[in-house]
């Protein structure tokens, strides 16, 4: 019952972080002191944060991979789209 308890408290946590890259995120890390960053940080920062509207869930980024075809998709750019461009 213990380790059912702990699994359920573990996913909560889990689903309720923000995706890296989504524009929640670039404002996070954009408080957070960057001495505290992860290389994988910095570059998704400076990927997805430094250059306006390429944040997951923009409206051009939702614009730009609406247009690209579906064949061409990843797993995660059809949950992102999925999560923030549809709902």
């Amino acid at each position: 019952m213990r380790i059912i308890l702990i699994t359920c408290a573990t996913l909560l946590l889990v689903a309720c972080s923000v995706e890296p890259g989504s524009e929640q995120w670039c404002a996070l890390k954009e408080a957070q002191p960057k001495t505290q960053w992860s290389s994988s940080d910095a570059v998704t920062y400076a990927r997805n944060c430094l250059i306006d509207g390429t944040a997951v869930g923009s409206e051009s980024w939702c614009n730009e991979l609406s247009s690209k075809p579906f064949g061409e998709w990843t797993a995660n750019d059809a949950a992102s789209y999925t999560r923030y461009c549809v709902i």
